[in-house]
C-alpha cells in the first residue's frame, strides 16, 4: 500500500464528463488499498475568465479581493470531483486551503507556500478517504485567500505530498509522459522512463511545458518522486502503478546503465525570448554593470548575454535576451538610462528563438557542445548566442528554423524512435 498525491490539470478538469472520467481513475486508485490525495486545478479556461472579470470591475483591482475571485475555480472543481466520486460509492470530501492549513507568505496572486499542517489531512486519508484540495490557494499571516501564481496547482500538489510524506505525486496531464523532445514537431520523438529532478528543472526553464520550474524545485529539495501521465486514457486501462509515464526522481535513484547510455536526455525550444543589442557601449570597468543594473531594478531577467569583440575607439556592442512579455518595458528602462550607460542605437529582434539540448551525461562526457554547433552549422542554421551549464547548451537561432534545428539535433544525438514512420 502507497500514499499518493494526484494532481488534474484544467484540461483534465473541463466539463462535468470529464470530472467523471477523472473520478473513475482516482476511484481506481483507491480500490487497490493506496491512500489518496487529489489535487485539482480548475476548469481549462476558467482561470482567464474570473481575471477577466476582475480586469473589467477596475483597472486598478485590490490584489486580495482578486484571490477571492480566482481561487473560485478550483474550489468549484474540487466540490464537483468529491460529489462525482461519492456518486461511484467512495469516501471523498474537499479540504480547502485554509481548512489544512496551508500557510502562504509574500504577496497577493504570487505567494509562496510556507507551511502546510498535514496531520488532519493524513489522519482522513489512513481512514480511507479521499482527499479533494483545490490547487494554486493558501491562507495568509492575515487569514486572507491568497493564490500562488499561474500554474500553481503543480506546486500545490508536490508541498501536499512532502507535507503528508507521500511515496510519490502523480501529475495527470494532456499528455502521457516526458518526451525527448515536442512530439507535435518531431514525430520520431521518444517518452522517457525516467528524467532526473536536475534535467527535468532545466527542460522547463527553457521551454518545456510539462512542468512547471518550481513544483519540480520543490520536489527536488523536498525528494518528493513524481510521475507524469496521461488523464485521457481508455477505460479498463491498468492503474497508475503500471502505466508507462515518466518517473521524475534524484540523480542518485537512477539506474547506472541508463545514466551512461542516455547522455542527452531532450531537447526544449522556446520562442518567448526576444533579443537587444546595445550598439558603441563604453568598452571600459563598470558599462556592462551600468546596462543591467536597471534592468534588474524592473525585474526583468536576463538570460542570454555576448560582449563582442572591443572596437578601436574603446567600443562594444552589448547583446542580451529578455523574455518577449518584458520587450517593451526592457526597451523604455534602457532608453532612459541611455545618458548613463552610453549606447549609440538600441536594436530589438523579436524573430528568434531558444534551442536547448539537457542531459546529465554531460558532466562525463564531452563533445556534447561541439556535436550540436556542427549540426547546426552542416544544415545551415547560424548560432547567434551560447549559454551552457553542467547539463545545458542553449543557442540562440532565427525563429524560423526552429523546427528544423530540433529534428536535426534530435537525429544528431541518436534519440530517434527506431520503431517511428
Amino acid at each position: 500500500m502507497a500514499r499518493i498525491v494526484m494532481k488534474f490539470g484544467g484540461t483534465s478538469m473541463a466539463g462535468i464528463e470529464r470530472i467523471r472520467r477523472v473520478a473513475q481513475i482516482v476511484k481506481q486508485q483507491a480500490d487497490t488499498g493506496n491512500e489518496v490525495a487529489v489535487v485539482v486545478s480548475a476548469m481549462a479556461g476558467d482561470t482567464d475568465r474570473l481575471v477577466n472579470f476582475c480586469r473589467e470591475a477596475s483597472s486598478l483591482y485590490d490584489a486580495a479581493e482578486y484571490d477571492v475571485v480566482v481561487a473560485s475555480g478550483e474550489q468549484v472543481t474540487s466540490g464537483l470531483l468529491s460529489i462525482a466520486l461519492q456518486s461511484l460509492g467512495a469516501r471523498a470530501r474537499s479540504w480547502l486551503g485554509w481548512q489544512m492549513p496551508i500557510r502562504t507568505v509574500e504577496a497577493h496572486s504570487k505567494a509562496r507556500i510556507e507551511t502546510i499542517d498535514g496531520s488532519a489531512l493524513t489522519k482522513a486519508m489512513q481512514g480511507g478517504e479521499i482527499a479533494i484540495i483545490p490547487g494554486f490557494q493558501g491562507i495568509s499571516e492575515e487569514g486572507r485567500i491568497t493564490t500562488l501564481g499561474r500554474g500553481g496547482s503543480d506546486t500545490s500538489a508536490v508541498a501536499i505530498a512532502a507535507a503528508v510524506k507521500a511515496d510519490r505525486c502523480d501529475i495527470y496531464t494532456d499528455v502521457d509522459g516526458v518526451y525527448t523532445t515536442d512530439p507535435r514537431i518531431v514525430t520520431r520523438a521518444r517518452k522517457l522512463k525516467t528524467v532526473t529532478f536536475e534535467e527535468m528543472l532545466e527542460l522547463a526553464s527553457v521551454g518545456a511545458k510539462v512542468l512547471q520550474t518550481r513544483s519540480v524545485g520543490l520536489a527536488m529539495k523536498e525528494g518528493v518522486p513524481i510521475q507524469v501521465l496521461s488523464s485521457f486514457t481508455e477505460d479498463g486501462a491498468p492503474s497508475a502503478d503500471d502505466l508507462p509515464g515518466t518517473m521524475i526522481i534524484a540523480e542518485g535513484d537512477m539506474e547506472k546503465e541508463e545514466m551512461e547510455r542516455q547522455l542527452i536526455t531532450g531537447i526544449a525550444h522556446d520562442k518567448n525570448e526576444s533579443k537587444i543589442t546595445l550598439t558603441r557601449v563604453p568598452d571600459q570597468p563598470g558599462a556592462v554593470a551600468n546596462i543591467f543594473e536597471p534592468l534588474a531594478e524592473a525585474a526583468i531577467n536576463v538570460d542570454m548575454i555576448i560582449q563582442n569583440v572591443g572596437r578601436e575607439k574603446g567600443e562594444t556592442d552589448v547583446t542580451f535576451t529578455v523574455p518577449s512579455a518584458d520587450l517593451d518595458l526592457a526597451m523604455q528602462v534602457l532608453e532612459k538610462a541611455q545618458a548613463g550607460i552610453g549606447f549609440n542605437r538600441l536594436i530589438p529582434d523579436t524573430n528568434v528563438a531558444k534551442i536547448s539540448v539537457v542531459g546529465v551525461g554531460m558532466k562525463s562526457h564531452a563533445g556534447i557542445a561541439s556535436t550540436m554547433f556542427k549540426a547546426l552549422a552542416d544544415r545551415g542554421v547560424n548560432i547567434q548566442a551560447i549559454t551552457t551549464s553542467e547539463i545545458k547548451v542553449s543557442v540562440l537561432i532565427e525563429e524560423d528554423y526552429t523546427e528544423l534545428a530540433l529534428r536535426v539535433l534530435h537525429t544528431a544525438y541518436g534519440l530517434d524512435a527506431e520503431d517511428a514512420v
